[in-house]
This record gives C-alpha cells, sequence and structure tokens, in this order.
C-alpha cells in the first residue's frame, strides 16, 4: 500500500536553492529542547534560521520530499555502509538559510557538522530529562501519533503522506530506535532518555570545544550572543512552542488537510463508481454479443 502512495503522491523535484551566505550556526538538541525559541532568538540576532516547524509549512512539498529523500539515503543506504550526505545536497533544500534548528538538524547532525565545518554547533539541552521525556510523549505520540485524523490524513493527501515518511517512518522511529515499523510509541517511550544522552555524547565527540556551546533556555541571552558574537538584545528570551501551541498549530494543520483529503476521496470514489459501471456494462455488453 505504501509503495502506491509513494507513486500516486510523487510530486516534481522543486527549484533547488542556492545558497546565498555560508550556513553559521547549526542547533543540534533534540525535539522539545527550546528549540522554537532559540529558532526566534536567532532570528532577532540576525540569522535566517530554518527549523522543524519551517519544513513542515514548506508551500512546496517537493521540499519535504526532498529530505525524505535525504532520510532514505541515511537509514537505507548502500551495502558498503557508506553514505555521504553534501552540503550540496542540503543546500539545495535549506540554501536560503544559515542557521539550521530542530529536526533538520538533530536528523542530520553528524551529516551536517561534517558538511559545514565552519559552523557554529549549539547543543540546546534540557535540564529536566524528565520534563523533556514527559513533553515527547505528549507532543510527538499523543497529539500526533495517536491522533486518528493524522492517521487517515496521511493516506489521503501528498502533504501529510510525505510528512508522516520524513518525521515517523524515519526520523522520530529510527532516531528513537523504535524497533515497530509506523509506531513510535515503544521506542520513544522505552529508548528516548538514553537515546538523548547518547545524542549528546555523539555531538561533545564530534565538535571541538571552541566550536560548541552547551546551552538551555534558562541560560538566556548572554552566553548565546557571546559564543555568536552579537551584541545581547533588550527584553527577556523568547518563549514559545508551548505543547498548548504545538497542539494548536497541529489542529490548524489537520484542518487545512482535511478539506483537501474530502476533495481526494470524492474524487477517488467518483472515479472508482465509474470504472465499476464501465467494467460493468462493458462485459454485459460482450455477453449480449456472444449471445
Amino acid at each position: 500500500m505504501d509503495w502506491l502512495l509513494e507513486k500516486i503522491f510523487t510530486v516534481p523535484q522543486p527549484p533547488p536553492r542556492v545558497r546565498t551566505k555560508p550556513m553559521q550556526v547549526i542547533c543540534v538538541g533534540l525535539s522539545r529542547s527550546a528549540t522554537e525559541s532559540l529558532r526566534v532568538a536567532l532570528e532577532q540576532l540576525g540569522f535566517t534560521p530554518y527549523h522543524g516547524w519551517d519544513l513542515v509549512y514548506e508551500k512546496d512539498i517537493g521540499y519535504i520530499q526532498g529530505w525524505t529523500q535525504l532520510q532514505r539515503r541515511k537509514w537505507e543506504g548502500p551495502p558498503d555502509g557508506d553514505v555521504n550526505i553534501t552540503a550540496e545536497d542540503f543546500d539545495v533544500l535549506l540554501g536560503h538559510a544559515d542557521a539550521v534548528v530542530e529536526t533538520p538538524a538533530w536528523f542530520f547532525a553528524s551529516e551536517m557538522i561534517q558538511a559545514y565545518p565552519d559552523a557554529k554547533v549549539v547543543l540546546n539541552l534540557r535540564r529536566d530529562l524528565d520534563a523533556w521525556h514527559r513533553s515527547v510523549m505528549k507532543s510527538l505520540v499523543e497529539e500526533v501519533e495517536d491522533r486518528w485524523s493524522a492517521q487517515i490524513l496521511k493516506r489521503l493527501t501528498a502533504s501529510f503522506f510525505w510528512k508522516s515518511k520524513f518525521f515517523y517512518q524515519y526520523g522520530f522511529r529510527l532516531g528513537f530506535r523504535t524497533p515497530f515499523p509506523g509506531w513510535l510509541r515503544p521506542g520513544l517511550a522505552c529508548n528516548g532518555k538514553w537515546v538523548y544522552r547518547e545524542h549528546c555524547n555523539m555531538i561533545r565527540g564530534l565538535v571541538p570545544k571552541d566550536r560548541l556551546l552547551e546551552w538551555s533556555v534558562e541560560d538566556g541571552w548572554e552566553p548565546l550572543c557571546e559564543f555568536l558574537g552579537k551584541p545581547c538584545p533588550d527584553g527577556p528570551f523568547p518563549n514559545s512552542n508551548s505543547l498548548a501551541e504545538f497542539k494548536a498549530r497541529l489542529d490548524g494543520l489537520v484542518k487545512d488537510q482535511a478539506i483537501l483529503a474530502l476533495r481526494n476521496l470524492l474524487v477517488l470514489t467518483t472515479s472508482l463508481a465509474a470504472l465499476t459501471i464501465a467494467v460493468v456494462f462493458g462485459s454485459r455488453g460482450g455477453l449480449l454479443r456472444l449471445h
């Protein structure tokens, strides 16, 4: 079924983006680690960040399809295990950005660190690991995976189909070592905390200390601005994408796509009905001619 839907929902490749300014900041902390607040902060500091929500809201579905193809290269690579995802591969998808945050960054953390050796790396952390675990279970599982409407929409619209593949068939499921295809809950519940620790240790091992900042939202502006060579803005550090805001965004996405899904379902039903009528009456006509 999945292969057929992929055939149906595959779209032309979008216009490749071109890098016009060097990649400067890669924020590799896991989802629900103040990533949206960090994105807003980077914008205030003059950067052009690309966040997981930017990927979700791409108007051209071809971009998330392209990100999914990179996931496939990473997780279903050649038999020799030599997967090489380069800056050129990333730039066609985020060449307009000079900072990257959340899923595009942590799903490809090691690849991006290698692809952009001059970029500074921020490991955005949650001080309370239990609170982080509760947050990802609530948002990624209860609000998305357990939502029946999302499960239906991924079979009826190209947008949700490719979002589901990027985030749940590859990124979250394999990132959290979930052994069951199409089901994130057991892997995130059992493996989430040790994957979090392992991810942080991998980053510490990959990035030289002078290129790495370990930061949490409680640290505020000062260490981040000092690391990035920017003056501290006036006012408090941004606070964005609470669980309530996450749910509201998802509700909006589902509502928008539900209209398209109903249209697609109507077209499919009408087409099947027409095909059935043609087959039935065509068969009867053949039988009458035989008589």
